[in-house]
């Protein structure tokens, strides 16, 4: 009687533990790094170099950082103790002329590449930029979209452009206010819609 009490106790004591030590093991604990550069070929370079190890991209901001002056700083993320990773590529364009960064987004797009994030960035060469940073993952199929870039300096002109996209099926996915150099202060917006629509 004793010894079935004491084996009670026991098995107990060990589906409490496990009971207490479960949401733990089910908590996602995650890893991230920053990575900040005046160069944007050299933020591909250490996106692609962090995506193959499974880091994600978060989001992007450029601006005047304390040390650096000004940079493009960016942050990704995986979870730890993940056995599989995904791996994932990265393409980052800069231009101040954005009907090229439309097309270069198309060209991207066409690749199995997908919007992830944009932000405006004052190059080493003088001249504010918009940033445009997108991802595949290498292993998954990517729904390929077409890519929509619209960029005027006035407001309501904008709002024509984006009823006139939303009709036609363009889904909006982000916006800068860029000072680019040869629209002066534009709103920068992207959409995509599905093949098909």
């Amino acid at each position: 009687m004793k010894m079935r009490y004491i084996i009670s106790l026991f098995a107990g004591c060990l589906l409490a533990g496990s009971l207490i030590a479960s949401p733990a093991n089910n908590d996602p604990r995650f890893e991230y790094r920053v990575l900040a550069t005046r160069k944007t070929s050299t933020l591909e370079k250490e996106l692609n170099a962090a995506g193959a190890e499974g880091f994600r991209f978060q989001g992007i901001m450029g601006g005047n950082t304390e040390w650096g002056g000004s940079e493009a700083v960016a942050v990704v993320s995986r979870e730890r103790g993940v056995e599989k990773r995904a791996s994932f590529e990265y393409k980052l364009m800069a231009t101040s002329k954005t009907s090229t960064m439309q097309k270069e987004m198309q060209q991207a797009a066409d690749q199995g590449f997908e919007y992830k994030g944009q932000t405006v960035f004052e190059s080493t060469f003088g001249g504010k930029e918009v940033v445009i940073i997108m991802e595949r993952d290498r292993d998954a199929k990517a729904e390929r979209h077409e890519y929509k870039l619209l960029a005027t300096s006035k407001t309501s002109t904008m709002q024509k452009e984006l009823v006139e996209a939303g009709e036609a099926g363009f889904e909006f996915v982000g916006m800068t206010v860029a000072e680019t150099a040869f629209g002066g202060k534009e709103l920068v917006t992207i959409l995509r819609r599905s093949p098909g629509k």
